[in-house]
């Protein structure tokens, strides 16, 4: 199991960005948003394409927390994997970046999105799928 991960060089400042415009909490709490938004997604993102590790670093029990399990399982199922795959890692690290990006473009056509108004939007828009 991994022991740490970072971000790309360019999500740097992103992560940074967003937690101060949310205001949602630690920067932890926005990259575990980006995890699981990215994944909401159904999309499968190709290892060719993994992005530099020149970012902001976090150790596995600081982003995580005490949900490691889950979003474990989050990625071992999305990929059909076991949780000691040697790509684990690399999948969360893709789809960390993957979701700051996504969230970024999303607040940048959205400028006046706050914490509040941005979750209350995604679980609206989640809850009109399900139905």
């Amino acid at each position: 199991m991994f022991k740490q991960i970072k971000t790309s060089e360019a999500n740097r400042e992103v992560v940074a960005q967003l937690s101060k415009k949310l205001n949602l909490g630690k920067e932890n709490v926005i990259a575990r948003i980006a995890l699981t938004h990215s994944l909401s997604k159904d999309k499968r993102l190709d290892l060719k394409h993994i992005k530099d590790a020149k970012g902001k670093e976090y150790s596995k029990s600081v982003l995580l927390g005490e949900y490691e399990d889950v979003y474990v399982g989050l990625i071992c199922t999305h990929y059909n994997l076991y949780k000691s795959d040697k790509n684990l890692a690399k999948y969360i690290k893709m789809h960390i970046d993957d979701g700051l990006e996504l969230l970024n473009n999303e607040l940048n056509e959205n400028p006046k999105f706050d914490g509040f108004d941005f979750l209350t939007e995604k679980i609206d828009s989640a809850l009109k799928e399900i139905n």
